[in-house]
Order: C-alpha cells, then sequence, then structure tokens
C-alpha cells in the first residue's frame, strides 16, 4: 500500500513575489450531470466574472449552455438555477463558448454548428435571475471569441461564421450602443484568419494563427489601417490569444503548441514588432497555454494540464512566475487539450475564477497587485498553515499528514471534500501542538479516483488543499 504524505508548514510572507507559490483556494463547483464534449472530453470552457447588486457572479460555459455561479461567499459558490440559459445548440458536439459584459448585458457566442446564435441577455436581476433578450443568427451564427471595447461601445468578434457566406469573416465589427439592437459595422477580411483579438481605443491586437500577429485599427470602422505585424518569430507556433501590458509598449502572446514559450512582444513601434523574450510555465513535461489576461502588473495564464500560472510583471520585458494553482488531474499528453480553459481575474474582491475543461470552476484568492492605476489590492491570504505541499502524487488508500504549527490547535477537524462541495469522509479531529504533528488517516474504499480538497478547520478558521486519488 501506497502512502501520500501532506506536509504543511508554515513560512514568512506569503504576499511577496520572492518565492513560487501555491495559490490558494477557496472554493470550486462543478455538475456530474452534464456531458463532455466528443471532442476533447471537455464538459465546460470560458469563464467569465460579473459584479451586479453587490453579489460577485462567475460565468461558465458548458456543452449545455451559460451557467452563472454566485461566488459572493467564495467557500460556497452555488449555481442560480433560475438564470440557467441554454445554449442555441447543446450536447456533445459543443466545445467552445465565449463571453463579454457590456452596459448591464452580457454577449454569448459558440463556436459549433450552422445553428448557433448570438445570444444578449440582461444581468440587471442577478443574483436571482436572468433575461434573455436577443437570440438570433442574422448578425452570425458561430464565432471563436468576441471582445468589447467599451469605450466605443463595439463588439470586435473574431473567427466568424455568417448563414449564406462561405468562409470565415476574419474580424466582425458590431455597434451596440444601443445594447440590445446590434449592428454590424464591418465584416473584415483584410487581415488572415483572426483566432483571438484584444482591443483598446479601437486598436486591434489579432492573434492570426500560422500566419502570426497582426495591430490594426478600427477607428474609422468602415475604413481600418493595418499599423504593423510580425509574421515570423522566435519559437512560433499557433498564434492563440494575447493581452496588452498597461504600459500599452508590451504584449503578451501565447501560441497554443505544445512545448512552446510564451512570448513578450514590443509594440512600442509598429513598423517594427518584435519578440523581447520567451517564459515559460518551468515544467519538463508536455505543456501549452491558452488563454492569458494582465490587471495590473500580474499576468494570469490559463496553462491546460498546468493549470494557472501567475507572473509578476512590473517588469514587463521579463516576468517572473510567482504563483499557480493546477486544476487538472489529466496526464500531460502531447496532443491533447486538457484542463485549465480560462481565468478572470477583475472581480471587484480580486478573487480569481478559472475553470477546468473537466473539473469545473475553481475560485482562487486574490493576491497583491500594484500599478493599478495609483491603487494598491492589499488583499492578503487568509492560511493559517501558509504553503501546503503534498507529496508523493496520488494517493491510494493512505493519507500521512505532517502539520508544522506556530500554536496548539485544540479539535482540528479534517474533511475530504469533492469536486462539488460535498464532503465524502470525515476523519477523527485531532488536537494539535505547537510544532511538527504526525497523523495517519485511512481513505473509504469508496473513495474514487479523480481530485479532492482536504479541509482543515479550527476555531482560527479553515483551509482547503488539493489532493489526488488513483487506485
Amino acid at each position: 500500500m501506497k502512502k501520500l504524505l501532506l506536509l504543511i508548514f508554515s513560512f514568512i510572507s506569503l504576499n511577496t513575489f520572492a518565492q513560487l507559490q501555491e495559490a490558494n483556494l477557496l472554493g470550486t463547483w462543478n455538475d456530474p450531470t452534464l456531458p463532455p464534449s466528443s471532442f476533447h472530453n471537455n464538459t465546460y470552457n470560458e469563464i467569465w466574472g460579473l459584479a451586479v447588486n453587490d453579489a460577485e457572479i462567475a460565468v461558465i460555459g458548458s456543452t449545455m449552455g451559460t451557467h452563472f455561479i454566485d461566488v459572493t461567499d467564495p467557500s460556497n459558490p452555488t449555481e442560480i438555477t433560475d438564470a440557467f440559459v441554454p445554449g442555441a445548440v447543446q450536447g456533445t458536439n459543443i466545445v467552445h463558448r465565449d463571453y463579454h459584459d457590456f452596459g448591464g448585458y452580457l454577449y454569448t457566442v459558440c463556436d459549433e454548428s450552422s445553428n448557433s446564435t448570438l445570444q444578449i441577455i440582461d444581468i440587471s436581476d442577478l443574483p436571482n435571475s436572468v433575461n434573455v433578450v436577443y437570440d438570433s443568427n442574422d448578425i452570425l451564427n458561430r464565432a471563436h471569441n468576441i471582445f468589447i471595447d467599451s469605450a466605443s461601445a463595439r463588439i470586435y468578434a473574431s473567427g466568424v461564421r455568417r448563414n449564406g457566406i462561405s468562409g470565415f469573416t476574419n474580424i466582425q465589427v458590431i455597434d451596440i450602443s444601443d445594447p440590445t439592437a446590434p449592428v454590424v459595422l464591418n465584416n473584415y477580411n483584410d487581415i488572415p484568419y483572426s483566432h483571438d483579438v484584444y482591443v483598446e481605443d479601437d486598436i486591434v491586437y489579432s492573434n492570426c494563427g500560422n500566419d502570426g500577429f497582426f495591430v490594426v485599427d478600427f477607428t474609422d470602422a468602415t475604413n481600418p489601417i493595418i499599423l504593423g505585424s510580425m509574421s515570423t518569430y522566435t519559437q512560433q507556433g499557433y498564434n492563440h490569444s494575447g493581452w496588452l501590458a498597461n504600459d500599452k509598449q508590451h504584449y503578451y502572446l501565447a501560441d497554443e503548441t505544445f512545448n512552446r514559450d510564451m512570448k513578450v512582444v514590443d509594440v512600442s513601434n509598429f513598423d517594427d514588432i518584435s519578440v523581447l523574450s520567451t517564459f515559460n510555465a518551468e515544467q519538463t513535461l508536455a505543456t501549452i497555454p491558452h488563454n492569458l489576461i494582465v490587471r495590473c502588473d500580474v499576468l494570469y495564464v490559463s496553462y491546460y494540464f498546468e493549470g494557472i500560472q501567475i507572473y509578476d510583471i512590473s517588469d514587463p520585458a521579463n516576468p517572473v512566475r510567482t504563483h499557480f494553482y493546477d486544476t487538472s488531474t489529466e496526464t500531460n499528453t502531447n496532443g491533447l487539450y486538457r484542463g485549465n480553459w480560462g481565468v478572470y481575474p477583475f472581480l471587484p474582491s480580486g478573487n480569481i475564477l478559472a475553470s477546468d475543461m473537466q473539473n469545473g470552476l475553481f475560485v482562487l484568492e486574490a493576491i497583491s497587485e500594484h500599478n493599478c492605476e495609483g491603487s494598491v489590492s492589499t488583499k492578503t491570504p487568509t492560511d493559517i498553515y501558509n504553503n501546503i505541499i503534498t507529496y508523493p502524487q496520488p494517493a491510494t488508500d493512505f493519507i500521512q499528514i505532517e502539520i508544522q504549527t506556530t500554536d496548539n490547535q485544540a479539535d482540528t477537524n479534517f474533511e475530504l471534500i469533492d469536486l462539488t462541495g460535498r464532503t465524502v469522509q470525515v476523519f477523527a479531529s485531532q488536537n494539535l501542538l505547537e510544532g511538527k504533528n504526525e497523523i495517519t488517516f485511512d481513505l473509504n474504499s469508496s473513495i474514487s479516483n479523480g481530485i479532492y480538497f482536504l479541509r482543515i478547520s479550527s476555531k482560527k478558521g479553515s483551509q482547503s488543499h488539493k489532493i489526488i486519488v488513483r487506485k
């Protein structure tokens, strides 16, 4: 019989960027009744976040539609069942949905089926319910991604399919100054297929797959101007997605190609766009990045098998990996797409939302950020034991725990919780003494393979850490 040793110990300054740390998990949600896709075995796809009526809401896409999860209490994510919006097309052929909000409405697209639609959802009554006010494929029936430039009230949709039109519309520009009455301004094809875009002040930074990177000025939506491009670059792969740094001089780019680094791109001179440096998840296994977002001086990356990877970009040209959280139990396999799909760090609390293709929603605690237009996030972690390290992984029959505490903690409780938040096993409570405590628990034979969380709680609070069971 194998044993799993969970080593839990305190160390100084969890906030500092001086050492790599595991982000603190606050809560999870999934629905095991939802079917996975037949393409990538993914039940879930994109993640988005909303702050409505003093509530924080996670939006997560699935094969069946759009789910609204109340994460105001991040330790207890709860689906708002009256707010579920079925997709125009549902089922195992659905891989990809995408979201963006504007003016009290959520805009959603799907990238499968000629019967898919653009949906506009009134979110003003959250956290109670939502109302679909537009559901049509008159403008588009499929799109890979959407990005809204709120300053100009425009949707920029990429990889668009339109009824009756063969091939792709590479970028479609849609006026939503009247949020429920979208009007197409341009169906643009003067650059190659656009897989994803980042837009600011109507300057579109387009990730064009195997054709590289283009920057286009859409200030005059009917007469766009190509400002610059980068058709070849170091470690080039499939240019998937990117995000502009706050200094507007650097762009972070992810090639969705196995074992390719991410890139720091110099966009200070559109006549000479070039890669300044590369960086990665610092793993030796087959790895692949997916989506990325910048907030303040922090870069958040969804890294498929490697979960969430977080980087300090206070020196924009030299990202430093500071935090991680692995959402996935999948084995790293070149050619397969599994694990963390997306990340969203813009909730008022600073808490981080992540979607795992197989395991659903993860809510992680905010980390310190600076250079937020003069503001500084001062949110600090609430760990009792600070860092938790588990080894070896996975567990089979036993959990052996070594806990080092700074004081006595009577009646400390231990529970094993599954991804739906259900307690699957309660272990005997323990009286922990200052210093090192060693405890061994048997796992019930009924515990099946998968991701679980060991919740440790006492009068001082609670803390959870992921473990993997594989028998």
